[in-house]
């Protein structure tokens, strides 16, 4: 997708966003109104043509033609879960283990990857817990809505079990059970690798199937998209009021200001600590790769700036970073990680869902391994956080509101991850060049051209 669309669907999500708001209020307004002069029936009517959940009890002759448009697009969404977190898993697996004539490089760029995306969940984890805590994530419109349990029970360990289903079509035929399907397009990913000759077939497959996965998704999220954000929006608010908008700023604000902490000072600290440098020159010269990762909002559009940022400035052995950042592009999601992680305990608040540390840690395992190979396609991050959603067994209607309404002012967030995620990659290939012997500090230090 050319950074021109990516600019205009933007702009139509937020303009569909902004009438939404208008509408919504209005509409809280008019039910006001209505039912302070004993029109409280005509509101009814209103409500029933409108915005009725359809598939609640008594709501049988009722229209919801509002509703029913809002779930056909979280339904669009939802429908590519399993099919696009097994086909991407199991290609980013056998990325992975092309990488075996690498040797010791491939085992410290995965370890190096691994520690800095656990960090950022930890960090995000503590984050939103605190903010929550706090009760700037709370929802007081809770009245009469039911609250699901997580899929994992009340023991921890539950976790294991759910993790390896007993039978491959239940797995596959369940939102609910994404952990599981994550354990098995590992096991299966890493298990092609032994004889890939015999599963180039399989691999085609899987290939083709994700190409599928980035066109619906793309006509979902362009087509649809604005659309739906406005009915979703103007739902919200014609039947819940306004008590969104406290928890949603404190969401925004939060996550901007960790994301931008991790940015600016966290993988200078990184670098000082595991390569030995001086963090200044890091900060100044890996700049303009976080701000070009930032306005593109895409990783693979960054990598040949990021190459040659990190070969000719940072002094990283091309070998090195030839293969550490494509592999970040693919795996290292630092930001994404982030961001999921407080967008969870957002929508689980909003939900009317305790947060308890195996919540947590849950949603810090589904984040850390659901972010492995997510396609470069539109709206596939908003796919990503619904699997973790489904994962958790968060799926009441406040929740799917609060999800739809990080889904319209996400945008700016998202390219804020990009820029975290690029600038990871670039960290990781110093901390492995240095490890290696194979980075250039003459080269780091000296001043750039540019």
């Amino acid at each position: 997708m050319s950074k021109k669309s990516t600019t205009k669907l933007a702009a139509k999500m937020m303009l569909a966003l902004l009438f939404g708001l208008i509408c919504g209020v209005a509409m809280i307004a008019l039910r006001e109104n209505l039912n302070a002069n004993g029109n409280a029936e005509l509101w009814n009517q209103i409500n029933s043509l409108l915005f009725a959940d359809i598939t609640a009890q008594g709501n049988e002759s009722a229209l919801g033609i509002f509703y029913i448009l809002g779930q056909l697009f979280i339904r669009g969404l939802q429908v590519v879960i399993i099919p696009m977190v097994f086909t991407s898993i199991v290609l980013a697996m056998i990325q992975i283990t092309d990488t075996k004539k690498l040797g010791r490089i491939s085992s410290k760029t995965l370890i190096c990857f691994l520690f800095t995306t656990t960090v950022a969940l930890i960090l995000a984890a503590i984050a939103g817990y605190v903010t929550y805590q706090m009760g700037f994530f709370s929802n007081t419109s809770l009245a009469g809505l039911e609250t699901s349990t997580s899929t994992t029970g009340s023991n921890p360990l539950n976790i294991l079990l759910e993790a390896m289903p007993n039978n491959v079509t239940s797995a596959f035929s369940n939102n609910s059970g994404v952990l599981a399907v994550l354990v098995m397009a590992i096991g299966i990913g890493l298990a092609m690798n032994s004889s890939k000759k015999k599963m180039e077939t399989f691999q085609k497959l899987c290939e083709e199937i994700s190409d599928i996965i980035t066109i619906i998704l793309g006509f979902i999220i362009h087509k649809f998209g604005p659309l739906a954000i406005f009915v979703l929006i103007t739902r919200t608010f014609a039947v819940y009021g306004i008590n969104y908008l406290k928890p949603a700023l404190a969401y925004v604000i939060l996550t901007v200001v960790l994301l931008l902490a991790v940015l600016i000072f966290g993988y200078a600290l990184f670098v000082w600590i595991a390569a030995g440098v001086n963090p200044r020159q890091f900060v100044k010269k890996v700049s303009k790769v976080a701000l070009f990762g930032f306005s593109t909002s895409s990783s693979a559009a960054t990598l040949p700036l990021n190459l040659k940022t990190a070969t000719k400035e940072l002094g990283v052995h091309e070998e090195i970073a030839s293969f550490v950042l494509p592999l970040g592009m693919t795996i290292n999601m630092d930001g994404t990680a982030i961001m999921q992680m407080i967008a969870t305990i957002f929508i689980a608040s909003c939900g009317g869902y305790e947060i308890t540390f195996q919540a947590l840690l849950v949603v810090g395992i589904l984040a850390l391994v659901a972010s492995i190979g997510t396609p470069a396609a539109p709206g596939a991050g908003a796919v990503i956080l619904f699997t973790i959603l489904s994962g958790m067994g968060y799926g009441n209607d406040m929740a799917l509101m609060a999800y739809t309404l990080i889904l319209a002012i996400n945008r700016p967030i998202e390219m804020l991850c990009t820029a975290l995620n690029v600038v990871g990659d670039t960290a990781c290939s110093m901390v492995v060049a240095k490890s290696e012997k194979l980075l250039d500090e003459d080269a780091y230090y000296a001043e750039s051209k540019e």
